[in-house]
Parts: structure tokens; sequence; C-alpha cells
């Protein structure tokens, strides 16, 4: 491993932004496995999958096979965005400097961290309804008046998650693994008992209505096909965040092969089981109750079955807590870290992210649910893909997959120092694609071009680095 210079080194007191010791690099295939593992899992994931079976109105098939492939492009994705992460040690603000440049890769890391940080609230609001829930069903107290869409129990379950976070992440990564690996398989468990509940009070006809609930009357192969498009790409912007910052967590495996086979075994197993549950769960609710419920603590609640209440809530509430302080924390606490290195190590980090979280996540059922899950997930998606598209063309294509690991934390002189440390290029091919992926999105006459946003944004983004880079060899 390349000594760094402590007198130049662009990290902080925390070692959030230092290499990772051969020691520490100790995640085998079954670690980077549960990562996607709970990462699929939350709540909000499930709120995502079903909504999209309800939005699209497409078959159970079709809508299945969606994720699937959606899953396996993600596979690909993460796959070379992680290796230069397993291979140097080093997470995503730092490699991000290589092409932005050590000033510049400030812009790429703070994007990541404002998603981070968006989604570390909103999923602190969705653990919070599993501990309402949970509330419920131990007290029976039920609500009186509401404030921004929350009853008083919502408001203390939000507040007793909310501090819940701060207290595991105190404690130190450690405790937030042991704390994820014992949380991830038991959703599964929970939620293929709820499937037995309502495939019972279905009398059986469960795969039927998964197949037909949410087709619409006029659907066609047309409509059938559009909303195919459409999911992948929804899906594809929800991993987005993660695509591009993969190597915050790859960095820690103990090789590529290992980093590899955990990317495999976890994403398209995962999609597979996750949907299939999300799908039978949600069409039998919608066959049982005559509604479209896209929360599982809702469903839930339906049975009534205090036990399988109980453990659902419990169950839920955990696999939401420990993705969060993984999939989210980290990226948001690496990010705000490399804004200032030398004055925010990793616990003033955590603080100001769980600040922000309180309030995104207290504005969630009033303001940002409103505007529609999948239009929201796509816009931030679309934002990252171009930083995507950038950060593979130049660590394959310019430099060959060879970085230079001191240079990558020198604040001046190094070779990654560019333009008062900023790389032109790379801020340029960033802005011209990040404004036409964002269009697709929101800009009626592109509309069409929405299920595609990411992959435009991220070729787009790399073609025009590659072209400005061009006659450039690797520095």
């Amino acid at each position: 491993m390349t000594s760094i210079p402590q007198t130049e080194a662009l990290t902080s007191d925390s070692d959030a932004l230092r290499p990772v010791t051969p020691q520490e690099k100790c995640w085998g295939w079954f670690a980077i496995f549960n990562v996607w593992a709970n990462d699929v899992q939350s709540l909000f994931g499930y709120t995502l999958v079903a909504s999209l079976f309800i939005s699209y109105g497409v078959s159970g098939w079709t809508a299945f096979a969606a994720l699937i492939a959606a899953g396996l492009f993600v596979m690909v994705m993460v796959n070379l965005s992680g290796a230069a992460g397993e291979r140097y040690g080093i997470p995503y603000p730092v490699f991000a400097r290589a092409s932005m440049g050590t000033s510049g890769a400030k812009l790429p890391a703070i994007i990541r961290a404002v998603v981070a940080v968006f989604w570390y609230g909103v999923q602190v609001y969705f653990a919070s309804t599993a501990l309402a829930l949970l509330i419920r069903l131990l007290t029976g107290a039920t609500d009186g008046a509401t404030f921004l869409g929350l009853g008083a129990i919502d408001w203390v379950s939000f507040l007793v998650v909310w501090a819940f976070h701060i207290a595991i992440f105190w404690r130190g990564m450690g405790w937030v693994e042991s704390f994820l690996n014992f949380a991830g398989p038991f959703v599964y468990v929970v939620m293929i008992g709820l499937v037995v509940v309502l495939w019972v009070r279905s009398d059986g006809q469960l795969l039927h209505h998964a197949q037909t609930i949410f087709t619409r009357p006029d659907a066609t192969w047309g409509t059938e096909i559009a909303g195919f498009i459409a999911i992948i790409g929804t899906m594809i912007a929800y991993f987005a965040a993660v695509m591009i910052n993969f190597s915050d967590f790859s960095r820690y495996a103990r090789t590529k092969d290992a980093m590899v086979k955990g990317n495999l075994a976890g994403l398209p197993f995962n999609m597979i089981l996750f949907s299939a549950l999300a799908l039978l769960t949600t069409a039998g609710a919608a066959a049982i109750y005559g509604e479209q419920i896209i929360n599982p603590t809702e469903i839930v609640e339906r049975t009534d079955s205090v036990l399988l209440g109980i453990i659902a809530a419990i169950t839920f509430f955990a696999a939401t807590v420990g993705i969060n302080l993984v999939a989210n924390f980290i990226p948001a606490v690496n990010g705000i870290a490399n804004l200032a290195p030398d004055r925010i190590g990793f616990r003033k980090a955590g603080l100001i992210t769980s600040g922000f979280a309180l309030v995104i996540g207290g504005l969630w059922t009033a303001v940002i649910s409103q505007i529609g899950i999948a239009g929201f997930v796509n816009t931030l998606g679309a934002m990252l893909a171009p930083l995507y598209g950038i950060l593979i063309v130049d660590y394959y294509l310019i430099r060959k997959e060879k970085l230079h690991l001191a240079d990558l934390y020198k604040t001046n002189g190094g070779r990654y120092h560019y333009t008062n440390g900023w790389h032109r290029n790379a801020l340029i091919a960033f802005g011209v694609a990040a404004v036409f992926s964002v269009a697709t999105v929101w800009v009626p006459v592109l509309g069409q071009l929405e299920g595609y946003g990411w992959v435009i944004g991220a070729v787009l983004g790399g073609a025009i680095y590659r072209a400005l880079c061009k006659g450039e060899g690797a520095a």
C-alpha cells in the first residue's frame, strides 16, 4: 500500500477517506451479498416495487421480468465502478479525484451525499412506520389530530428511530455491520409468512391475481413493452446512487473475485425473490381488501394477526435501519467529510447527515411523497448518470485501470490537481450531459426517453469526456 504524506493528505481525523489497510479488507462474497440483500429489502424498496406494478399497469410477469433485467444491469455496472475501490482500497470521493480533480471531486461527492441524505431521511420515516405499527399493536392506542400528515404516535416513532440511528453509528461501523447481518435474513421469513396468510385468504388464487390484477383493460403489446422499459429505467435510477459509489463498499472486499461473486449472488437472486414476494403481497392485498396497498406495514395491520404484526414490525424496522446506515449513511458521511477533510470527521459528518435527515424525513408525507416516487427517483438518477460515465471512461479508457494513490491525496502539485484542483473537461461533460438526462424526465417532448434517462446520461457524459480528453494520455 502506497504511503500518504501526512502534511499533504486530503483526509480527516476520522480516517473516513483514507485507503483501507490489508487487515480491513476482510469482506468475503457473503458480506457483499448481504449488502444487496438489505438494500433490496428495505421498506422503501418494497413500496417502490409495489408502486411500479400499479403505476404502469403491466402484467405481473412483465413487471417481474423488468425487475430481474434491471438487477442484472446493475450487477454489471457495480462490478465496473467497484473495481478501483477493491484494488486501491479507496472510497468514492477519493476515486472521483482522478477524473474531476482534487477540488473538483467535491462536486460529485456532494451530489452523491445530497442523494444519500435524502434517502437517509426517507428511510428513517419508513422505519418509523414499522415502529408505529408495533406501538399500536402492543398498546391499542390511536391517533387524534395530525401535524404534517403524522399523528402523535407517528411523530414519536419517527423521533425515536432518528435518535436510534445516531446511537448506532456513534458506536462504529463494526456494530453497524453486525446489526445489518442480523436483520437481513428475517425480512424474507416475514414476507413469506405474509404471502402464506394472503394465499389462504385468497382461496389459493394469489398467482392468478398477481398476473392480472394490475393490467389495464386496454393493454397491448405496445403498452407492455413501454411499461417494461419504464420499470427498468426507474429501478436503474433507484440503484444509481449505489452504482456510482460502490467503491465505498468494494474497498472492504478481500479480492476482486469476492466482489464479483457477491454481486452475482446478491443482485439477481435478491431481485428475483424480493420482487416475487412484493408482487404476490401487493396483488393479494388488492384482491382481498379491495385496495392497492403499497406499504407492507399497512397490509400487516389488515391481517388482524397480532403475532405476525409484532414480528413484521420488528423485522421491517431492523432491516430498514440496517440498510439505511450502510447504503445511505456511509456515502453521505464520506461526501460531507470530503468538503473539508481537515475539519470534518466521521462523527461530525454523521451528525450533519442526521440533522438534514430529520427535516427530510419529517417532510416526507407532507411534501415529497406528493410529487410521485418514480419521478423523483428518476430525477436523482439522471443527475448521477453523467458522473458514472465520466468515472468509468476515465478509469478504464484513459488510465487503463492505473491510479497513483499518493497523488489522490495531495492538496497541490499532484497529477490530479489539474487547474487549481478542477478538471475542466469533466465539469463540461457533466454539465452538458446532466441537463439532457434530467430533461428526459421532465420535458414533455423528451418524455419518450424517460426510461432510458440514466443510460443516456451515463453514455453522453462518458462520450463528451472522452472527446474532450482525446489526445491526453493517462496522467
